[in-house]
């Protein structure tokens, strides 16, 4: 299986963010990148570094002004008297009947949702690696290959057209699952991650050439709180097109089975040509957010049953934070894939 990782998405180090009213240390750390290469290692696949990418692949994702904002925003804030080393917003608007400001304060408000996700002086290098890193992997797929593996660091599912979010400043899975779109006429996106992928629903919710389909911690009390919801299922032409199958906050490996299995049955009637599928390992029972309690062994089937739709696949890496069974997870989901039976 081909494998891909970009060595500087290590400079990405986040140190902000606001937990439950505390300032506290940023779960996205690079040490997370380390712990799954390892797990890569243990299974003897080989990691390659991927080569840059045209940029228009997140051009036809993301808005030009938020892509400007990540490109600029770190240098401009360091020209406040006093500014912070990274850039934190202190406000988030409520966009539908605002206007877009010119000050970077301002923007970073519009454009950061959340306090998981400051700007460094690496970060915005880093995401453009991520992009790569999913792209390499997309054209091993379109190359032949059945599936190929995206170590991206930062993740990206949270992030939206005009915005990043928990941790995400590029999509990603939705730039991977456009760039397929270009070979095939329809397109499926699988999300496994224990917290719904908000950015990707939102990219593609009303169109019906890419199916959406989440399976996660339900968000009544978890992130991302305000979509995610059964009832979400797409609009406009994309109606009937985005599928969430929220779980009750600590379900166990028969509950996420299960709502896998459901999930794979909407990708089947779909017919897509190709799948990304958005790699969440945090829905193991002793990841530190703690919204499910799925077991090692259980990422292997689930790997099992993905790989039995039979479709060109794309796996890009979401979350799965630093647990001493990270290592584990990775080389339990791709040892199930690599070693099931035809």
């Amino acid at each position: 299986m081909p494998c891909f990782y970009a060595p500087e998405t290590q400079a990405h180090d986040p140190r902000f963010w606001m937990l439950r009213g505390v300032p506290s240390p940023n779960k996205e750390l690079p040490e997370r990148a380390a712990r799954l290469l390892t797990g890569l290692a243990r299974l003897n696949l080989t990691v390659a570094t991927p080569p840059e990418s045209d940029r228009a692949a997140m051009r036809a994702i993301h808005t030009e002004r938020y892509l400007s904002f990540l490109e600029t925003c770190w240098d401009e804030w360091q020209e406040f008297p006093g500014a912070g080393p990274e850039v934190v917003a202190n406000l988030h608007p409520q966009k539908a009947s605002q206007s877009y400001p010119d000050g970077i304060v301002g923007r970073a408000g519009w454009h950061l949702a959340d306090t998981a996700c400051p700007v460094g002086p690496h970060s915005w290098t880093a995401a453009l690696r991520g992009v790569d890193t999913a792209l390499a992997a997309t054209a091993s797929v379109l190359d032949g290959a059945p599936a190929a593996y995206a170590l991206c660091r930062p993740p990206g599912h949270h992030a939206d057209a005009d915005g990043a979010a928990g941790h995400c400043f590029l999509n990603n899975s939705a730039i991977a699952a456009q760039a397929l779109r270009d070979r095939h006429d329809r397109v499926a996106m699988l999300d496994i991650d224990v917290h719904h992928g908000n950015g990707t629903q939102e990219i593609f919710y009303d169109r019906n050439d890419v199916l959406t389909v989440s399976v996660h911690a339900a968000p009544e009390n978890f992130y991302p709180f305000f979509l995610g919801y059964a009832r979400e299922t797409g609009r406009d032409a994309g109606k009937g097109y985005n599928l969430n199958l929220p779980l009750a906050m600590g379900s166990d490996d028969e509950a996420w089975l299960s709502a896998i299995e459901a999930a794979l049955g909407r990708v089947r009637d779909f017919a897509p040509g190709a799948l990304v599928l958005a790699l969440g390992l945090d829905a193991h029972e002793n990841d530190p957010l703690r919204g499910l309690a799925v077991t090692t062994p259980c990422f292997a089937k689930a790997a099992r049953m993905i790989a039995d739709l039979g479709l060109p696949t794309v796996m890009v890496q979401e979350g799965g934070y630093l647990s001493d069974d990270l290592t584990l997870n990775i080389e339990s989901f791709l040892g199930g894939w690599l070693n099931r039976r035809p």
